[in-house]
């Protein structure tokens, strides 16, 4: 008899050794068959060739259905890559980088200073770079506060086609907020941003974060989602100073150094955030600030060419079941006026003042719309300009009262 063997070899983990698992094929010798074993193996053969033909078709149909199902996937990744792909062209040209240079002074601990008394105060040059977004055809740019630090003295600005303007003027910054406001002089003719309602983005939602990375790599494109809104964070301004920035849209769209200032954008090309802050030791915590909470002061830009930052005048806590509970409250949602180890509940002479309001009321609504956890007085505020007048709709005791309050300068 003659023996054919074939190996096969497959490696398994082991003490760090590699073990041979070892088939052997062995080939039969031919066998002389009766006229009725061949009737018998002939019939067979047609069993099991139905039955092979029908398997294949059964694969063949599942083949099909997979690639069905694979081309509708396909079309549904091609339509979402042509819909960033469209908005990023929209958006590009109205998002800028920039060059800040400014100075900044250290104290020093020479041996000379400390011997002889002197002072080792030294002032240094420094360069910063970010990124902005055009808001208005001759030249109005929004960027971030922290971006265009106290100590500038100059501001350089680069556009996507790689145009560069040096007379650029530094409008003001948002006394409480991350943003500040540039100008380029004597242009014309700018591609300004469309800026859309950040209130009616919800979670999940894809969004787009064009941005000067690293202040290298100009108008840098990622995606990804809004993972969160309502955020609170400390975020860090310089090495001596933070800042607290509310109400705030998360994403996972990477963010690096240099985006600040740039916008988040949404598949139909609107702006509605303003890139600011990362966590440093997380992946994929981003922030943005909402659109709508700019919204007043750049109205203020556009129409009077300074910041002005509409305000009520009032300390408030925003209400929750546990605030409403500790302070025998009937309602859990709203703006409870309290005042607080910083002040009164009202500002004396502000707009709150002037209209009536008092110590213990609470707000529930302004024009209309209600208060709560999400959607905060501050927030509705931000997107009015001073002179501007709202309804409130104000709980005191056990009545229910309506309050017009024109809208001040915040000072």
């Amino acid at each position: 008899m003659e023996n054919k063997t074939q190996h096969q070899q497959h490696t398994t983990s082991h003490s760090g050794e590699s073990q041979m698992a070892v088939t052997t094929y062995v080939k039969p010798k031919p066998a002389r068959l009766g006229i009725a074993k061949i009737i018998l193996l002939v019939f067979l053969a047609f069993v099991y060739g139905l039955s092979g033909a029908a398997l294949f078709f059964v694969i063949e149909q599942s083949g099909n259905a997979s690639t069905i199902n694979s081309g509708v996937n396909i079309t549904t990744i091609t339509t979402e890559g042509e819909a960033i792909a469209k908005a990023v062209e929209k958006v590009s040209p109205s998002v800028v980088s920039i060059v800040a240079n400014g100075t900044s002074t250290r104290s020093g601990e020479s041996s000379s200073s400390w011997w002889f008394g002197g002072d080792d105060t030294r002032t240094y040059q420094t360069s910063s770079a970010g990124t902005g977004v055009i808001i208005s055809s001759d030249g109005y740019i929004i960027t971030n506060k922290h971006v265009i630090g106290e100590n500038t003295t100059s501001v350089a600005v680069v556009t996507k086609d790689g145009t560069e303007y040096d007379d650029v003027k530094v409008i003001g910054r948002d006394p409480l907020n991350d943003i500040a406001f540039l100008k380029i002089n004597n242009v014309s003719g700018l591609p300004a941003a469309e800026f859309g309602d950040s209130a009616s983005v919800p979670v999940g939602s894809r969004v787009i974060a064009i941005g000067n990375a690293l202040g290298e790599y100009q108008n840098t494109v990622t995606s990804g989602i809004v993972s969160g809104t309502g955020r609170t964070i400390t975020a860090r301004i310089d090495s001596n100073s933070t800042e607290t920035l509310t109400n705030l849209l998360q994403t996972d769209a990477a963010i690096n150094s240099g985006n600040s200032g740039g916008p988040l954008v949404t598949l139909d090309g609107k702006v509605i955030g303003i890139n600011t802050a990362i966590i440093e030791d997380a992946q994929g915590i981003g922030f943005s600030i909402p659109t709508n909470e700019t919204k007043g002061v750049m109205t203020s830009v556009l129409k009077h060419g300074k910041v002005e930052r509409a305000y009520i005048g009032v300390r408030y806590v925003t209400l929750t079941k546990a605030v409403a509970k500790e302070n025998s409250l009937s309602v859990s949602e709203g703006a409870y006026v309290k005042g607080d180890s910083s002040g009164p509940a009202i500002v004396s002479g502000s707009p709150a003042d002037k209209a009536g309001l008092k110590d213990g009321d609470i707000i529930t609504a302004v024009n209309g719309i209600a208060l709560s956890s999400s959607i905060q007085l501050s927030s509705l505020t931000s997107m009015m300009a001073p002179g501007d007048k709202v309804t409130l709709t104000v709980l005191r005791g056990s009545d229910t009262l309506t309050i017009i309050v024109e809208l001040g300068v915040y000072q």
